[in-house]
């Protein structure tokens, strides 16, 4: 490895499962997580929240330098936090999706969460879930993946957690939002969501969490090297408990 703290990157399209993916990392690890997507939705919450035009760049940069955001494990989950306040799922909505990818569009505003960003690259290690993690923010990580699937396979997953929630959804609109999305984020001008040639592609469209999480550790642990020696992950589910992050 090339530093004293070990990190993994993981990015790619939304709903491709990295979230999930990222959580198990995390605990398997006993690394921090950074879930780079929701900070820009916390973001696009709070602008959206206090009626800020998204077409404002300097009106969303003042928004943004007073946020406090914070994450922590509650009942074995990340929580997010906004001004002492759980956003978890309001910051999951179709409508703070959309705007996050306008802002993170932003040259100005992912300059200014870069550094806030960073910040979470603390002993022992860390998880970075997102976008241009490998790419853009952390560009000497240690292992870098790029897990993807299809469009339609993506909708497909959002619109039955939905239904599993209680909450009706139309795939149809489900799909259109996530391609439009793709191609927002594939073409913005400043850090556009695409596989750097050292990471390695992992398409999830026809595989379990599980193997996709089995596949990337394999790669993981061949690669995890600490003071010479291989990186021993402490495998235990509660060691993200004690590893609360803030902003």
């Amino acid at each position: 490895m090339s530093r004293e703290i070990p990190i993994i990157t993981v990015d790619g399209p939304s709903g491709a499962g990295k979230g999930t993916l990222c959580q198990k990392l995390a605990q398997y690890y006993g690394f921090h997580l950074l879930d780079s997507g929701a900070i820009y939705r916390i973001a696009a919450l709070a602008v959206c929240n206090l009626q800020v035009s998204i077409e404002d760049e300097s009106a969303v940069l003042r928004v943004i330098e007073t946020l406090d955001i914070q994450f922590k494990t509650v009942d074995q989950k990340i929580a997010v936090f906004l001004d002492g306040k759980e956003v978890s799922s309001q910051i999951r909505t179709e409508r703070v999706g959309m705007a996050a990818s306008k802002i993170a569009a932003l040259g100005n505003v992912r300059a200014a969460l870069l550094e806030r960003q960073r910040h979470f690259a603390q002993s022992p290690g860390l998880i970075a879930d997102g976008r241009d993690m490998g790419t853009t923010v952390f560009p000497n990580a240690d292992v870098k993946v790029f897990l993807t699937a299809t469009a339609e396979e993506r909708a497909r997953r959002r619109y039955q957690q939905l239904l599993s929630s209680g909450v009706d959804a139309d795939f149809e609109a489900i799909l259109s939002d996530i391609q439009l999305r793709d191609e927002q984020d594939s073409k913005r001008a400043v850090s556009p969501l695409k596989a750097c040639t050292s990471a390695v592609s992992i398409d999830s469209s026809e595989m379990t969490i599980d193997a996709v999480f089995e596949k990337i550790v394999e790669y993981a642990d061949s690669i995890l090297v600490v003071d010479g020696k291989r990186f021993v992950p402490s495998g235990a589910s509660s060691s993200i408990g004690e590893k609360n992050s803030a902003l």
